[in-house]
């Protein structure tokens, strides 16, 4: 493992941190650095999720975690923002497969730049797509028929 990797810890609700660990270990199989889960269930309280991650911090030798959270202001997010207060922690709220990935293949960046791609990576994988195939959509408002165009099939 390369010291100044990034490790990762998906704090969320139950069982949402597990599926995304998932998802993390699915694409980057190799991964050299830990990706750990955190899953909340619904009676925990904000400590005790919070002693649990810091005790999953502590029994890892990296100096450095992302923390990325599912919504802000609920019971996960809460818990681990005063981890926040420590320079080698940064926690994201918002976690979707976008910001994961997006996180796990800049890893090796600095924490702070790490959890700028990570915002990035969530935001950006956030779009409208087609409910059709474009060739069986409606034809333009313009008044330009694509039936005219059989050529760019």
């Amino acid at each position: 493992m390369h010291c100044n990797m990034t490790a990762v810890l998906i704090v969320a609700h139950a069982p949402l941190a597990t599926a995304l660990q998932a998802v993390a270990r699915h694409v980057y199989a190799d991964c050299g650095h830990p990706v750990l889960a955190l899953d909340v269930p619904p009676a925990a309280t904000a400590e005790a999720v919070r002693a649990q991650a810091r005790a999953l911090m502590d029994a890892g030798s990296e100096a450095d975690w992302l923390v990325l959270t599912d919504v802000f202001g609920a019971t996960p997010c809460n818990a681990v923002q005063a981890l926040a207060d420590d320079a080698h922690v940064r926690v994201v709220c918002g976690v979707n497969v976008p910001m994961l990935w997006r996180a796990l293949c800049y890893a090796g960046e600095s924490l702070e730049a790490l959890a700028e791609r990570a915002v990035v990576g969530a935001t950006q994988g956030v779009m409208p797509a087609a409910s059709t195939r474009p060739q069986n959509q409606k034809p333009s408002a313009t008044g330009r028929d694509p039936n005219d165009d059989h050529h760019q099939q």
